[in-house]
């Protein structure tokens, strides 16, 4: 495969990256029903970005994860701002839905400050423990350093961001509340990371092409 094939392999994973970033922050505040468990959209979203990450540090190392990742907190960060200053503005006399808007918008902003710290110590965390498994297991097992750094990340990840976002958001969010929320939440998380393990081996193949296999 050439350069310029295996430089666009990566950009595409990085556009999906950066969208799905988008995508839970501006959505993941609505609370849907799995399985008769409250949980927000973004779980469809959020564990990909973690599929996304190992595949490419698996072929490309820490250090392109390491630009990922600073992306991934400039991009929050620039919608926060720009929420922010949409919010702020006033509206013209032809929009009549500025308070529905706010409403929507305005609470979104402390997810989003919940999801960039969440966001940054949950993937680095990833990152160097993808790469702690890979050097112990000298490059073999993907399917095991897969799991591990992600099951221990989204753990992070969960709890960090439900407890920044929600704690007393009302009298009824308190620490043990947020704790009986995150727990199922982090259990969908988990399940995601492990049906997700055939698409990193796929992810890699395609990523590396077809004449380089994972292990």
């Amino acid at each position: 495969m050439s350069n310029q094939q295996c430089s666009l392999r990566l950009h595409i994973l990085f556009g999906f990256f950066v969208g799905l970033l988008v995508g839970m922050n501006l959505l993941g505040n609505k609370i849907t029903t799995l399985a008769g468990i409250s949980v927000s959209v973004g779980i469809f979203m959020y564990p990909l970005t973690f599929l996304i990450t190992d595949i490419v540090e698996e072929v490309y190392g820490k250090e392109v994860i390491k630009h990922f990742i600073i992306v991934g907190v400039l991009t929050i960060v620039m919608m926060i701002l720009f929420t922010r200053l949409s919010i702020w503005l006033p509206p013209n006399a032809r929009f009549s839905y500025n308070k529905e808007y706010k409403i929507i918008f305005d609470s979104s902003t402390r997810i989003m400050i919940a999801s960039v710290i969440a966001f940054a110590l949950a993937q680095l965390h990833d990152m160097w423990a993808f790469a702690y498994w890979k050097n112990k297991t000298h490059g073999k097992f993907l399917w095991l350093r897969n799991n591990l750094s992600t099951w221990v990340s989204q753990a992070i990840d969960t709890f960090v961001f439900m407890m920044i976002a929600f704690y007393h958001v009302t009298d009824k969010f308190t620490f043990s509340f947020i704790i009986q929320l995150a727990i199922p939440f982090y259990l969908f998380k988990i399940a995601f990371a492990v049906l997700d393990t055939p698409f990193v081996y796929a992810g890699v193949a395609w990523l590396r092409g077809s004449n380089n296999k994972p292990s």
